[in-house]
């Protein structure tokens, strides 16, 4: 006899229409099909039969030093804290934070104050 819940199995198949009868039953002996009752029987019953699986070690863990502790590479903690290209480069970029004026446009590059304004 096979485990495989995919495969046919004649004392599966019983205990399932077992059960689909006694939830049947326990709602009162409905008119209609049985087939609602025998498919959540079948749910149960696999259910019933994978219950101890959650207990089982994860094969993806078994082989680490320490299960379930991630261990980072030693090269991501020579950076912290620094951006990346050295002091010139600020957190938010190095973009302009208004458009160009027509007198920049037309001269390319920042203009100088006029009129002694702070920069």
């Amino acid at each position: 006899m096979s485990d495989n819940p995919l495969e046919e199995n004649p004392e599966r198949t019983r205990r399932i229409e077992a059960r689909a009868r006694h939830l049947w039953e326990a709602d009162g002996s409905p008119e209609g099909s049985m087939d609602d009752y025998t498919e959540r029987a079948d749910e149960l019953i696999r259910m019933e039969d994978a219950a101890g699986t959650g207990q089982l070690p994860n094969p993806m863990t078994q082989d680490e030093p320490m299960p379930g502790v991630l261990v980072e590479e030693a090269s991501i903690q020579e950076n912290l804290g620094e951006f990346p290209g050295g002091s010139s480069v600020a957190d938010q970029g190095e973009w302009r934070e208004t458009p160009m004026i027509r007198e920049e446009l037309k001269h390319g590059g920042d203009p100088q104050p006029d009129h002694g304004d702070a920069p």
